[in-house]
């Protein structure tokens, strides 16, 4: 660095750069050269985070295209009943109580047929009901004077109120009816309240109450007639999701385990995408309870009946769970910083494998029932390969004390002096842990193959192709066939 004088004459710092060239450094500009510079600063920032807002905005609209038709069956809804306001014959009908319509939009329009469902009928059976009985009890205060009129009619809004609110603690009436109860006690407190002071309080009651109507019969029709989104169809293509994702994670496991994921094509991220599958299970459950408890509203529609079992739903969900909850568990045995001997994981992986693919095969059987509604005809089958699978590895379990008392591989059998190795129990606990979580696993695949069936049996799936069930036949003669005769062969040799 040195300094020297430029051509105008001041006084100017460069800074030598190897290769023989130098910069000059310019010198730092005023109070308001640093404010500019600042005020750019926060501009860009402010248009980047509105950029980066955008592209999110952009990927989601991309990803799940029926959340832009919801918006724009939103937007539909809202401009037909605004015209209740533009429009002066229209206007003349209901009044200024049009609000009230619009207000009904706003509140009750939901994503899925049978939330909009459930909302509109809570709000027009609970707006009936508290003014009906707002008008009822206004007339008995009404005729017992002056004097009591206002006691009886904070009385009752006491009462009713706290009955109402103490309903909402119920369990079954905060599953289908919390909204309801929301909307009595705010229509029965205004129409006792305002009772009081205005006269025509039944012409009051019947504008609203008919201004509702109009918005909520307007949400279930743009609802239902334009590109409609059942809450059923969505909780089936959850449960079906969820059942791919349990099989994914649980071979994915197993493979990363015994560092099998080499032959795969698949990149990392893919890789781990379905390794952290399972939490997608176990976050599940919230979702599921409102799907199911919106779906019971939904009229009969697709492969769906009227009084579809959606509480079986529930239970089948419970069971994928309980599963996921194992297969997190052994998700977890893949970060032990103990790590089990080489020569116990050979002896133990090929069985490990074994039912980790039987019972991903009958994970992904199940998921092909539930997406096609149709039952399945090999289920049977890869139950029973499951089974005999986990029977084999408890075997290989049961043989293990022999395999840890076999000396090195290094030495020669029989050569005297050379103890046997007898690896630390630390290190044989995380591979027994595997083990039985994955003998676990499958005993809780088989309740998820029972819920299943069930679910098949009072939803009515479709019964299975013939032309399978004679393949199916075919293969599994020849294959009982042979193992008599190894059976009878192994006899003969005793």
């Amino acid at each position: 660095m040195g300094k020297g004088r430029g051509d105008s004459g001041t006084l100017e710092w460069k800074v030598n750069i190897p290769g023989g060239r130098s910069e000059t450094l310019e010198p730092e500009s005023g109070f308001l050269g640093r404010m500019w510079r600042r005020l750019r600063g926060m501009v860009e920032g402010f248009l980047l985070k509105i950029w980066r807002f955008l592209e999110k905005a952009w990927g989601i609209g991309v990803a799940e295209p029926r959340k832009l038709v919801h918006c724009v069956k939103v937007g539909l809804a809202l401009s037909v009943v605004s015209l209740f306001y533009y429009m002066r014959p229209l206007y003349d009908g209901v009044g200024g109580n049009a609000m009230w319509a619009v207000m009904t939009v706003v509140v009750v329009f939901e994503y899925t047929v049978g939330a909009t469902l459930s909302k509109s009928i809570n709000r027009t059976a609970a707006t009936f009901l508290a003014g009906s009985l707002g008008i009822g009890i206004h007339w008995v205060a009404t005729q017992s004077g002056e004097r009591f009129e206002p006691i009886i009619l904070g009385f009752s809004v006491f009462i009713l109120a706290a009955l109402a609110t103490f309903s909402r603690f119920i369990p079954s009436v905060k599953a289908r009816f919390d909204y309801g109860a929301s909307i009595f006690i705010l229509t029965f407190s205004l129409v006792s309240v305002s009772g009081y002071r205005v006269e025509k309080l039944i012409g009051l009651a019947q504008t609203r109450l008919s201004t509702i109507a109009i918005g909520t019969s307007l949400c279930i029709l743009t609802s239902m007639l334009f590109c409609p989104i059942w809450a059923g169809n969505e909780l089936h293509s959850l449960i079906t999701r969820n059942l791919e994702k349990l099989s994914d994670s649980l071979h994915g496991c197993i493979a990363e385990y015994f560092h099998q994921n080499e032959t795969e094509v698949s990149s990392g991220e893919e890789c781990s995408k379905k390794l952290q599958g399972y939490k997608c299970v176990l976050n599940s459950k919230g979702t599921e309870d409102s799907m199911a408890s919106f779906a019971i509203w939904e009229p009969a529609h697709g492969n769906f009946n009227f009084r579809h079992p959606w509480k079986q739903y529930l239970k089948l969900g419970a069971s994928m769970r309980s599963c996921a909850c194992c297969i997190e568990a052994l998700h977890g045995c893949l970060d032990t910083e103990v790590k089990a001997p080489e020569f116990l994981k050979d002896h133990l992986q090929d069985v490990c494998m074994i039912l980790s693919s039987c019972s991903s095969k009958v994970l992904k059987e199940l998921m092909i029932t539930m997406k096609t509604m149709r039952r399945s005809s090999k289920i049977d089958f890869f139950v029973g390969e499951m089974q005999s699978a986990a029977q084999e590895l408890q075997n290989a379990m049961t043989s293990l004390p022999n395999t840890l008392a076999v000396p090195p591989p290094d030495t020669a059998e029989g050569e005297p002096g050379i103890k046997t190795t007898i690896p630390p129990l630390m290190k044989v606990l995380p591979l027994a842990t595997l083990v039985s979580l994955l003998i676990e696993i499958a005993t809780r695949i088989e309740d998820i193959v029972d819920n299943v069936d069930k679910l098949a049996g009072l939803a009515e799936f479709r019964p299975a192709k013939d032309d399978k069930r004679k393949q199916n036949q075919s293969t599994i003669t020849p294959i009982s066939e042979n193992q008599d005769h190894e059976t009878m062969a192994a006899i003969q040799k005793v």
